[in-house]
């Protein structure tokens, strides 16, 4: 019985459809178009009464560029801080090495060393700390002295070119 119920069910879409299908596929595409037009009526209309909330959003981008430019000039004020004080300390470690060059020069010219200490003096820590520095050992030496690895004597590592012709060995 739902068989049959089925069959004469799809017999009467079929019918149906093939009396008023064309009929059918008119009116589903004139109400897509209506619809299409509601939505672009609507939107417009949501931008006409919406003209306030874009003047906000134009006051909005105003604020933001100013807040970036605060901040930019903020940022470059801090900059050309650092850079004055660093130009200041690049102008007075060039002065106090000037000064120190004129300092040795006029030591120069009374006959002094050049670092302000007295040729004597100088002579006298230089014996010293040449002593101290340096405590003497009895090693032997590693090699000869007339051992030159340029010159290929001795050692079990020489360089002996490649074979020629196929790698097969044959």
């Amino acid at each position: 019985m739902k068989n049959q119920d089925l069959s004469q069910l799809s017999f009467i879409v079929g019918e149906f459809l093939s009396l008023y299908g064309w009929y059918l596929l008119a009116v589903t595409f004139t109400v897509f178009l209506l619809i299409q037009q509601l939505r672009k009526r609507r939107s417009s209309q949501s931008q006409q009464y919406s003209v306030p909330q874009t003047q906000l959003d134009a006051s909005l981008v105003t604020q933001r560029q100013e807040a970036f430019e605060a901040a930019r000039r903020k940022m470059q004020e801090e900059l050309d801080a650092k850079a004055a004080i660093f130009k200041e300390k690049q102008r007075q470690q060039e002065e106090e090495k000037r000064r120190q060059k004129v300092e040795e020069w006029d030591s120069m010219k009374q006959g002094k060393s050049g670092k302000g200490q007295k040729p004597s003096e100088s002579s006298e820590e230089a014996s010293s700390s040449s002593t101290g520095l340096k405590p003497k050992t009895n090693k032997k030496p590693l090699r000869s002295p007339d051992y030159n690895p340029l010159m290929g004597q001795g050692g079990s590592c020489t360089w002996r070119p490649g074979r020629r012709g196929p790698s097969g060995g044959g």
